[in-house]
């Protein structure tokens, strides 16, 4: 999009202020590296109404240190390595193929976390309409350089970092192509610790930049407010069942409460308006039956209204 602006280019939607809050249900790893599962979370988002879905790619041998390789854990598969592990839970290029397919079926994007270059290179062989940064990658250049490579736009989350790092990576990045969200990285978060007036904070010191919100919550009311104060892009994790093994799954919303959210973000959306106060149509029956002293400013008014222009 043209620089100077908080519009920025998703596929074939525009998001920013004025535009439909674009919201994301984010699979993350939640499909426990099921393809059926995570087929299943995409009928959930696309039912819900979300914009997309978002998943996180990993080249194991990059991301995962190698002195933890050979550490032994327990999983639903079993007791395995932990580099087992991590491969059992990733996706591959089939696998993805069937996810573009069956997205592009149910009228929904998808996109990912890159975590490592050659991640980035992986998603390039799709067109999805945006790279996402974890908050955990915000410090990573080499992988933020590669992703301003591509000219897609960019979605950087803040979480664990402080406002000198994020000035660092939006320099990396560029301001131009990216959108900025404001989240706190704990699974799950406390209310007390969301700190949902930095989204305003963001809007200040990033004038050019749309600012979204990515939420660990528990609970949908914390999200709605995000939206009431400018979010323009929010995310969450979502699962078929809280209760499935996994780490991202106890702060993840299920289809129900997935329904939920995305019907009161279109309402309160709604109901934010464009900030002129008038007198609506539907007022003036009310004004007429429950106002007993009309006013002198509804009779200047009133007789403004009668004078000939241009007396």
């Amino acid at each position: 999009m043209t620089p100077g602006n908080r519009l920025r280019k998703l596929g074939d939607r525009i998001v920013g202020p004025g535009r439909p809050v674009y919201v994301t249900g984010e699979i993350g790893i939640n499909h426990n590296g099921d393809l059926e599962n995570a087929l299943a979370l995409i009928d959930a988002a696309a039912e819900a109404g979300c914009d997309a879905v978002k998943f996180q790619k990993r080249t194991p041998e990059v991301c995962t240190p190698r002195d933890q390789w050979d550490i032994e854990r327990d999983t639903p598969w079993g007791r395995m390595r932990y580099i087992d592990y991590r491969h059992r839970v990733e996706f591959g290029e089939d696998d993805y193929r069937a996810i573009d397919e069956y997205c592009a079926k149910r009228g929904i994007h998808w996109f990912a976390s890159p975590w490592d270059t050659e991640a980035v290179d992986f998603l390039e062989q799709f067109d999805v309409p945006a790279h996402k940064v974890a908050s955990a990658s915000l410090t990573d250049d080499e992988l933020l350089r590669r992703l301003r490579a591509t000219g897609r736009t960019v979605i950087l989350s803040t979480g664990m970092s402080t406002p000198q790092q994020i000035r660092h990576a939006v320099e990396v990045l560029g301001s131009e192509n990216i959108l900025l969200c404001h989240a706190t990285s704990t699974y799950p978060a406390k209310a007390e610790e969301l700190n949902l007036r930095v989204i305003h904070t963001l809007q200040a010191e990033y004038p050019n930049v749309p600012i979204g919100y990515s939420g660990h919550e528990t609970g949908l009311q914390t999200t709605l407010a995000a939206v009431a104060l400018g979010a323009v892009f929010v995310e969450r994790h979502i699962t078929l069942d809280r209760a499935m093994w996994g780490s991202d799954q106890a702060a993840s919303v299920e289809p129900q409460g997935l329904q939920r959210l995305v019907r009161d973000i279109r309402t309160i959306e709604e109901s934010l308006g464009d900030g002129v106060k008038k007198v609506y149509e539907s007022e003036l029956a009310p004004m007429k039956k429950l106002r007993r002293v009309r006013g002198v400013i509804a009779e200047q008014e009133e007789n403004a209204d009668r004078e000939p222009a241009g007396v």
